[in-house]
């Protein structure tokens, strides 16, 4: 009802003309009021020259609804000003219609007002459907994202005018206004909700649950109407919490939040009813950051806190800049209330967003400067935010508006962001943090990366492990891409589409396979595992991982080796007389005469930590403490012989290593080369099958020294096309 009081307001005083008062025109009092509260001492100069150019030249127009056109860029205007968007915003939003619906021309705003004024009305701006035809409303939003890209203040008019005009929708045909309601819902709510503007959101999302399931709506509006009729609990709950504060000191307001219609409908799906509690939320404003902890801190000793409804925004704000502590609590009678606690600072940002920030190109010493700054010394602004750098690249690979149309609400439809640090195997150079979207995967981080050359990547470990290109990335992983040379033969797989969530790396993709219709895509399928099969075996076992260990059952000693897909090259003495002496290298403490064997699962030598087993026959077998068989054995109760090496042992020892690498020619040699001049010799080798442009080489090695192995492991990571290399060990049975 309000909206409705103000736009009669507003249309009274357009009807009264353009008399000042006070240097003032009439109609813009109700604007100026809303301003002066956020900027007390603004110049409205500007702003009534730009109200009497908008007044003149729609003037005449009248819109459906009946009131003089002026009143909807006054009704923007307010809209953005009771937000607390700055002089120059308001300015442009006053004048938004005038060159798309009057003679007034660009260059004459911006001979009047300045090319910021002038950037922000072209950027709102839509373009003709003479020229565009069915094209007219993706281009004009691909137009508008552009001149975002620059200036987010575009983007602010461009919500408020969606908002008025939703407003005053009723008067339009039942199928225009559904239309409008769906772009609305699909587009301007998703960028809403990316730029922070809280306030406009909820609005919009209640025009459009109204307008596209009023049955829905009006059922949820009858809940509200019946709680409001009863005495709200929460307010006597707000008292108590206020009482709670005043007693610790804490300077703080206790505010009741109700939720707007949509939000009371999910609610209720997710609970199945609604107590009387749910209507609402408790909002705690402090003044300081730390307050926002101490009320945490204050709830939680006085009341009984919910701890799976917390969550610190403040540490961890959304993409959207948004910061919040959310928590709940029960009285002593039952009663649960969700509570939000942040500074006045962070309630004004999380209520308007980006229009709360002010100009983005702001570089003097006005007023708020300091305010708007991070603790970096850089301005909190996002402009540039992830998503809007990530939609900005690929909207310009999609040159089709339907493409672009459909991938624009695809890629909004993701409401979550998440930060990953990605690097090259093997490079010196610091790790690039990429912010992609919630369900991404390491494709998405490929072509995030490294655009059209995404294509190249044949592989990923993400915290370490080889893993899938399919692989759901997590918030804060650690990614690194397996890149083939340049030049070499490869390309995306079709499958790779099923795994892309980005409109980057999917409109690549398809450009790729476009570009080669006859060949199938070398590249590694997404969906294939390409895990070492210590990840198996970890993932059975439950093991924690360890860094330099991978199962493998070809690694076994060569006279009980399983079978090996096409081994290459291999020599296997199997009697060798010098295996009885390294097994002597270790004693069973405690039991000196017991016989001692290296399990050759996990193939130990010194100085590995180690543990011993019983087994039948008398013997003991040594297994590092990281080996699988260790978790196994000792789950089922049997109980660990400490052991220990025995320093005047002889030092030679027999170890298996895996080398991973991209297939090139000669390879095998190189790596055999490179064991050799270590000084090491191989008594057993396996090459397995290429698979995607990748090779898996298992070497059963002899050395003199077991200090030699370090050496060795990094001369073989040195050889071109290996990017690791690790111990191997057989998974437990």
């Amino acid at each position: 009802m309000s909206a409705v009081r103000s736009l009669r307001k507003l249309g009274r005083a357009a009807l009264l003309g353009t008399t000042p008062r006070g240097g003032l025109p009439n109609a813009l009092e109700h604007v100026a009021q809303a301003h002066r509260r956020h900027h007390p001492g603004a110049d409205l100069d500007a702003l009534s020259r730009a109200y009497v150019l908008a007044e003149s030249s729609h003037r005449g127009q009248m819109r459906k609804s009946g009131e003089p056109y002026i009143t909807h860029p006054l009704a923007v205007t307010l809209i953005l000003a009771e937000l607390g968007a700055e002089a120059t915003t308001l300015t442009a939003s006053l004048l938004h219609d005038t060159v798309e619906d009057t003679e007034l021309t660009l260059d004459q705003v911006r001979s009047e007002f300045g090319d910021e004024v002038a950037y922000l009305v072209d950027g709102v701006t839509k373009l003709e459907k003479v020229d565009y035809g069915a094209a007219a409303e993706p281009e004009t939003f691909r137009k508008m994202l552009l001149a975002t890209g620059s200036d987010v203040r575009v983007m602010s008019i461009k919500l408020a005018d969606r908002l008025h005009n939703m407003r005053t929708l009723g008067v339009m045909r039942p199928e225009k206004q559904a239309r409008i309601a769906k772009v609305t819902r699909d587009v301007l709510i998703p960028l809403a909700e990316r730029l922070g503007v809280q306030a406009l959101k909820t609005e919009l999302e209640d025009l459009v649950f109204e307008i596209l399931h009023p049955e829905e709506h009006r059922r949820t509006d009858a809940l509200i109407r019946a709680h409001r009729e009863e005495p709200d609990p929460l307010e006597e709950l707000a008292e108590v919490v206020r009482g709670v504060l005043r007693e610790a000191r804490v300077g703080a307001e206790v505010l009741i939040r109700p939720r707007h219609h949509l939000s009371v409908h999910r609610y209720r799906l997710k609970r199945g009813r609604l107590g009387p509690c749910d209507f609402g939320r408790l909002l705690i404003l402090v003044g300081e950051e730390a307050d926002c902890y101490a009320v945490l801190g204050e709830l939680h000793t006085c009341f009984t806190p919910l701890i799976s409804e917390f969550k610190d925004f403040i540490a961890v704000p959304k993409f959207n800049l948004y910061q919040s502590l959310h928590t709940a609590f029960a009285d002593s009678s039952g009663r649960v209330a969700e509570v939000l606690v942040r500074t006045h600072r962070m309630h004004r940002v999380a209520e308007a967003g980006v229009i709360a920030l002010g100009d983005p190109h702001r570089t003097d010493g006005a007023e708020d400067a300091e305010a708007d700054r991070d603790t970096d010394g850089e301005r909190a602004d996002p402009t540039r935010p992830g998503w809007l750098s990530r939609l900005l690249e690929w909207q310009s690979h999609a040159p089709d508006p339907d493409t672009f149309w459909a991938e624009l609400r695809d890629d909004l439809a993701q409401d979550r962001e998440i930060t990953v640090f990605v690097a090259e195997l093997g490079s010196t150079a610091d790790s690039v943090t990429l912010h992609l979207p919630a369900g991404a995967t390491c494709v998405d981080a490929a072509y995030a990366r490294h655009g059209g050359n995404g294509h190249r990547c044949v592989g990923a470990r993400v915290d370490g492990r080889l893993t899938t290109l399919g692989t759901v990335l997590r918030d804060g992983d650690a990614v690194q891409l397996l890149m083939a040379a340049e030049g070499g033969a490869s390309g995306p797989s079709p499958d790779w589409l099923e795994h892309a969530r980005t409109p980057a790396a999917r409109l690549a993709i398809r450009r790729w396979l476009e570009a080669h219709p006859e060949e199938p895509g070398p590249g590694p399928k997404a969906p294939e595992p390409t895990t070492s099969d210590a990840t198996a075996t970890e993932a059975t076992s439950g093991e924690p991982p360890a860094p330099e260990v991978t199962a493998d059952p070809a690694a076994a000693d060569p006279a009980g080796a399983p079978a090996v897909a096409e081994p290459t090259a291999a020599e296997t003495p199997r009697g060798d007389r010098r295996t009885a002496r390294t097994e002597s290298a270790a004693v069973a403490e405690g039991l000196p005469d017991r016989p001692v064997r290296l399990a050759r699962c996990c193939t130990p030598v010194p100085p590995d930590p180690v543990t011993g087993f019983a087994v039948r026959g008398g013997a003991v077998t040594v297994h590092r403490e990281g080996c699988a068989s260790v978790a196994r054995m000792a789950g089922t109760g049997r109980a660990p012989v400490p052991v220990r090496w025995r320093p005047s042992a002889d030092a030679s020892c027999r170890v298996t290593l895996r080398a991973e690498a991209f297939g090139r020619p000669h390879l095998l040699a190189d790596l055999t080369e490179t064991i050799a001049v270590q000084g090491a010799a191989v008594l057993f080798a396996a090459v397995e099958p290429p698979r995607q442009q990748r090779v898996r080489h298992t070497y059963t090695l002899r050395l003199e020294d077991a200090a030699e192995l370090p050496a060795l492991m990094r001369a073989m990571r040195e050889v071109p096309g290996v990017y690791d290399v690790f111990r191997a060990a057989q998974p437990a049975l």
